[in-house]
């Protein structure tokens, strides 16, 4: 049985929970412990002289799952001569060599790497006419049920709920069958098409019958992203409106998380309400701060009835009367607020976020894409640049797929035509734009950029970024194109991080030797490549440590345009007035390939600088309810200790 090294928690502990739940620190961790249990299922069928059946899963989820499958087999003999496999779905219609293929998708992760037979490894066909599905669908539940059935399902979750492509909707006795495909759902999977209108519609799905009969199903579920849909699931009453909670009447099924996938669970989220804890100040004011904003009361109008009828006897019987707490949170609160992001010359800076001194700070922000900076703290980027510290801005990776083919054609004809009106003679341009052209004009569906498209699309982010940042007043020499090497392969798929990235990062922190670094903090971005970037950063920071610069240098970080932090994790607040948010506006505008219908659009119909500024204004207004200033808008940061 999978056994976490942080989740101890104990069946009072999870009475909230009706599916056993079981929490890691991190994917990895989990993905190697699940791993061990499908290695063990497969050795002790092995030993019985019997096939093993398993239901297999596609999407981001089991990544980390099969890698460690396939180094299960590589480096510890793990056989997979007796696994006879299932998968959940396939896209409709949809060619096995396509580059959005869960046939691909197997054979690149699993099967092409370990010694599974062919003829047992089974994916739904998305070349089926619609005239042959439904006997097709009847012969794979029969394979299914002449081998025994499943022995261990593995499963994602969808953000709706869903488990395989048994959308919102389906019911408990559902069969295999074809699709018809969520809204959520394709906007979710767009990314990998280049854009939602490239989406299938339309999936093959094992039915959720099959998924329940199942012997032993192990929910995957990472980030924080999942952490919503992970309690629906969990927590609340069983709907077909959220699928996954039908594995609340499983007999033996399990949602194995990571830290931010579990976070909204009540005892992880709010655990007073389910054991005895120790109030520590974090405790304390996530308690008072949640409390506060449920009860939509100013945090001083809180009484000891309140504290009392929400499950807080506890902390009042420590650290009361609420009089007493009240003060003490808000005070903490009020503290987060400051104009001076990069420190107030001159002033006690006790009480302040930033240090005080020195006066004038080097500064590196680090951007994952060429507009991450302008969009998630282009308010504080400009206010540190104005209050005079040597600002520097880092674009970690180019960006180029988020670039429109008829943008990039765009661009590429203005070469031409730029020569031609300056009498510029370059058969070199013209060969590059027919090949761009003739390529564009002829691209499937999904098919990878050759080299000089990504190129073209790149250099147009590159003007983007160094528009933006010549607008809030940098020169040339402080803004920084770093291009990291795992984010240059043309696709949605990225490399994992590798030293060169580190490197890279490493060497430019070690140039600059900033007194602050800015980065993207989001564990939930949707593209993925905020977290592969943050990572970078972490593993640059820890191997520069021992280097004396770095005594002086603190990291914060920021959100994306899809989150903000919590209230409670907020350690400085950055305060916008109305003039501000329009010059921040003016900044995103810059960046004119992603307005007006981008590339990835995600689940949020609103562009980015919509998104930026109602987020700002959800922060000022959430500090207004609990009782403190009001400001037009607010950018938020929390400090990470290395």
């Amino acid at each position: 049985m999978l056994k976490s090294k942080i989740d101890k928690a104990t069946g009072f502990e999870k009475r909230f929970e009706n599916i056993n739940t079981v929490v890691f620190e991190n994917s990895g961790e989990a993905s190697k412990a699940v791993a061990q249990e499908i290695a063990a299922l497969i050795q002790s069928r092995q030993k019985e002289n019997k096939p093993c059946i398993l239901g297999l899963a596609t999407g981001s989820s089991p990544k980390g799952l099969y890698a460690e499958l396939v180094r299960l087999h590589k480096e510890e003999g793990l056989s997979f001569k007796n696994v006879i496999s299932f998968n959940l779905d396939e896209y409709y219609p949809m060619e096995p060599n396509s580059i959005n293929s869960y046939v691909r998708f197997m054979k690149e992760l699993l099967f092409d790497h370990v010694d599974i037979l062919p003829e047992n490894a089974h994916v739904p066909d998305g070349l089926l006419t619609k005239e042959q599905i439904a006997d097709y669908c009847t012969e794979y539940e029969a394979k299914i049920e002449a081998l025994g059935g499943i022995d261990l399902q593995v499963l994602g979750i969808g953000g709706n709920g869903h488990i395989g492509f048994n959308e919102s909707g389906s019911l408990q006795n559902s069969k295999t069958r074809l699709v018809a495909l969520d809204h959520i759902t394709r906007v979710a999977a767009s990314k990998d098409f280049f854009g939602l209108s490239n989406t299938p519609r339309t999936a093959i799905t094992l039915g959720v019958k099959k998924i329940m009969e199942a012997k032993r199903v192990i929910l995957l579920a990472w980030g924080e992203g999942k952490a919503n849909i992970v309690k629906r699931s969990v927590e609340d009453e069983v709907t077909n409106r959220v699928p996954a909670s039908f594995l609340q009447e499983h007999n033996n099924a399990v949602f194995v998380l990571d830290k931010e996938a579990s976070s909204k669970l009540t005892r992880i989220n709010k655990p007073w309400l389910v054991e005895k804890v120790i109030w520590t100040d974090k405790l304390t004011r996530k308690a008072v701060l949640g409390l506060a904003l449920q009860l939509k009361k100013p945090i001083l109008m809180l009484t000891d009835a309140d504290y009392i009828e929400h499950g807080m006897s506890d902390l009042l019987a420590d650290s009361g009367p609420a009089y007493d707490i009240n003060i003490k949170i808000f005070n903490k609160l009020q503290n987060t607020i400051t104009g001076w992001p990069g420190g107030k010359p001159n002033a006690d800076d006790s009480n302040r976020p930033e240090r005080a001194e020195p006066a004038r700070k080097r500064v590196l922000i680090f951007s994952p894409h060429p507009d991450d900076d302008i969009i998630s703290m282009g308010g504080t980027f400009m206010r540190l640049q104005e209050q005079g510290h040597d600002v520097h801005v880092a674009y970690q990776t180019s960006g180029n797929i988020a670039v429109a083919d008829d943008e990039a054609l765009r661009f590429a004809r203005f070469v031409i035509d730029y020569n031609e009106k300056f009498a510029i003679k370059s058969p070199e341009a013209d060969d590059i734009y027919k090949k761009a052209q003739t390529f564009l004009e002829n691209k499937k569906n999904s098919e990878i950029d050759i080299p000089e498209v990504r190129y073209i699309k790149g250099l147009i982010r590159k003007g983007e970024a160094r528009a933006t940042s010549h607008f809030v007043g940098l020169t040339d020499d402080q803004i920084h194109f770093m291009e990291l090497p795992f984010y240059e392969t043309g696709t949605i798929e990225k490399k994992p991080i590798g030293q060169e990235d580190i490197q890279l990062t490493m060497d430019l922190i070690e140039k600059i030797k900033p007194h602050q670094i800015y980065a993207a903090g989001d564990l939930a971005d949707p593209h993925g490549t905020h977290k592969v970037c943050l990572d970078a950063i972490f593993e640059a920071v820890k191997a520069l440590k021992p280097k004396s610069f770095m005594d002086d240098c603190w990291l914060w970080l920021y959100r994306g345009a899809w989150q903000e932090w919590g209230i409670d994790e907020v350690e400085m607040a950055v305060p916008m007035s109305p003039d501000q948010v329009l010059a921040k506006r003016h900044g995103i505008f810059k960046h004119q390939s992603q307005k007006d219908g981008v590339v990835f659009q995600g689940t949020d119909a609103r562009e980015f600088w919509q998104r930026a500024e109602d987020r700002n204004a959800e922060t000022a207004a959430l500090y207004q309810e609990l009782g403190l200033a009001t400001y037009a808008a607010m950018e938020a940061f929390v400090r990470w200790h290395y």
